[in-house]
């Protein structure tokens, strides 16, 4: 069994038991959330949300917190004597999918 779920502006295949990792979501490790999902199929048969699938229901428990890799975001014009140089990290939620109903 899979689904889509939505979170952040995001969308995300996930199966029970796999962790991912989200844009940030508060609540303190080890809490309880649910997701929203778009699609819920398996094997045989899928359903489509419109948005959402009615009666869907993603468990899902907060593993922990973290930051992303740097980025560097390099901003130059030629021949200008422009230049501008930003790191940036994005943080994110560990996520462990425990059922999906």
């Amino acid at each position: 069994m899979y689904a889509i779920i939505r979170s952040g502006g995001k969308q995300f295949r996930v199966e029970k038991g796999t962790t991912i990792e989200l844009p940030s979501i508060k609540g303190d490790a080890g809490a309880a959330i649910e997701l929203e999902a778009l699609v819920v199929g398996d094997e045989n048969s899928s359903r489509i949300g419109a948005p959402l699938v009615d009666g869907a229901r993603i468990a899902a428990t907060i593993v922990g917190h973290g930051r992303a890799e740097k980025i560097i975001v390099f901003k130059k014009k030629r021949r200008k004597q422009y230049k501008r140089k930003q790191g940036h990290r994005q943080n994110f939620t560990r996520v462990k999918i425990d059922s999906i109903a």
